[in-house]
């Protein structure tokens, strides 16, 4: 059976977790550091939040009587980042408990969340060959809720599509270009001068490696 991708947009933007205690939860995920964009009241003993984290499209709410799911059952919610041991320093900062960074070291299950990192044994320390999703670091909220930071800086191929490219933060932005900073010099030595094209060579290395092409030049 063929399957053809869908014309129509169709854009993830919210996830319900469940929660005991809502002004505990309310405090916490602002001590992330994440945008609070709503806090209302309804009938029948109804509140809703919404966050966001940084540069996501995608927000989370919980509330009162907003889903009957019991709290703490959300495991394996995923925070991409380009930046592991920076995005981890950063909420340590802010005074919430993270694991260290770890990788995945076999397919042993050993604890709670190794499910959601593809069922495989903890071990410390960023991947050695620092690959793309393999580094991650954990932590949970006052319920249980799981997340898990999860390091990717290239893209498999058709995870995004070839007419899309976007930064959702400066250091994400940051990163590319670094990375196309490195590739280019080894692209330089091998004209043996300057390549005084040097922007659109940055330009569609960045759009590729972000669409998880690899370039041969």
């Amino acid at each position: 059976m063929t399957s053809t991708a869908s014309t129509e947009t169709m854009k993830l933007e919210v996830v319900v977790i469940p929660v005991a205690d809502v002004d505990r939860s309310k405090a916490f995920y602002a001590r992330l550091g994440w945008r609070l964009d709503a806090d209302f009241a309804g009938a029948d003993d109804y509140r809703v939040i919404q966050f966001t984290p940084p540069g996501s499209g995608c927000s989370v709410i919980f509330g009162k009587n907003v889903t009957g799911v019991a709290p703490g059952s959300a495991q394996g919610l995923y925070l991409i980042v380009s930046d592991v041991a920076a995005a981890r320093a950063d909420l340590v900062a802010r005074g919430v408990t993270v694991s260290e960074v770890f990788h995945d070291g076999g397919d042993v299950h050993t604890g709670p969340d190794e499910p959601y990192i593809f069922g495989r044994r903890r071990v410390g320390g960023p991947d050695p060959e620092r690959r793309s999703y393999r580094a991650f670091a954990s932590f949970s909220d006052p319920d249980g809720n799981g997340w898990l930071f999860q390091e990717v800086t290239t893209r498999l191929p058709g995870r995004v599509g070839t007419d899309e490219t976007s930064f959702s933060a400066t250091a994400d932005l940051a990163g590319a270009l670094r990375r196309a900073e490195t590739a280019h010099g080894v692209y330089e030595k091998t004209l043996g001068r300057r390549d005084e094209n040097w922007p659109d060579w940055y330009a569609a290395y960045m759009v590729e490696e972000q669409a998880g092409k690899k370039r041969s030049f």
